[in-house]
């Protein structure tokens, strides 16, 4: 990860240049930070003493942190909705997948609802999964009407007394007006039986800046809770999961790091920041 361990560095070498500044701050920018909070970032870097760079770094990057409550929402007695939303490629149904498996293992039953209808492999990648984990999945025929699924998916779950029923939604982005339609069809349906606990937004960290688009219009859309940021293991940095939060203050809830089903975790802020400086 070692987001800032450039920065870092440089601050405790006690003589930075103007051409080394700016190298740093193109690098913090390509690491997707983007200008805003680079900018913030070298300004307050300019003015820190060495032996104080590594406090000053973190004690700045923990007031970009959301404070919302980073655990996912749980009402006994009734059946708790999360709907999974992001545009294709992001890794949204292994990331529905992931975190139904989390949730089982906390001692949850767990109803999976297959709404993404449009992407045939998405109907049977998530069965595999569900197979894999011991988990059932509603799902219809292929280009069923996302809401008919889920509606199906909540009646289940309310009948079984499911405590929690995580739906994997539709995500071409490329028709956005027609996609933000279908998701806010599929939020009213449910809601219509059952109210919807959570909304996780799932955004690839190797995305870059046009994670911040997702995100905006994700948000305006359907009221987005929380975030999963996935593909930490290869050489994403985690910067856009940072802006992020900066800019919408939503929290990071999970972060995917993995191709195995174990491979989520809840977001760790202490770990998660030492990450970016070591």
């Amino acid at each position: 990860m070692s987001l800032f361990k450039r920065l870092f560095n440089a601050i405790k070498s006690g003589s930075v240049s103007d051409n080394e500044w700016e190298e740093i701050r193109v690098s913090l920018i390509e690491s997707d930070l983007g200008v805003k909070l680079t900018d913030e970032l070298i300004n307050m870097a300019k003015t820190t003493k060495p032996a104080d760079a590594k406090e000053a770094i973190m004690a700045e990057v923990k007031k970009w942190l959301s404070k919302d409550d980073r655990t996912i929402k749980f009402t006994p007695g009734r059946t708790n909705t999360i709907l999974v939303v992001g545009v294709n490629g992001t890794g949204k149904t292994t990331s529905t997948a992931k975190l139904a498996f989390h949730l089982k293992s906390e001692k949850k039953t767990i109803l999976l609802a297959a709404a993404d209808t449009f992407r045939a492999a998405a109907v049977e990648q998530l069965q595999t999964w569900a197979d894999r984990i011991g988990v059932e999945v509603v799902h219809g025929e292929s280009n069923a009407d996302p809401a008919s699924v889920a509606f199906s998916a909540i009646t289940k779950a309310k009948e079984d007394q499911i405590d929690y029923l995580v739906v994997d939604t539709a995500g071409r982005l490329h028709t956005k007006e027609n996609l933000m339609q279908e998701l806010g069809k599929v939020l009213r349906v449910i809601e219509k039986l059952s109210p919807v606990d959570e909304v996780l937004l799932v955004i690839d960290a190797t995305t870059g800046q046009n994670g911040m688009n997702q995100a905006r219009v994700f948000i305006e859309a359907v009221g987005v809770t929380g975030l999963i940021i996935t593909k930490l293991d290869g050489s994403a940095k985690g910067g856009v999961g940072m802006a992020v939060e900066k800019e919408f203050g939503l929290p990071i809830k999970y972060m995917g790091s993995g191709e195995q089903i174990s491979d989520l975790a809840p977001f760790d802020a202490e770990r998660f920041i030492e990450g970016l400086l070591e």
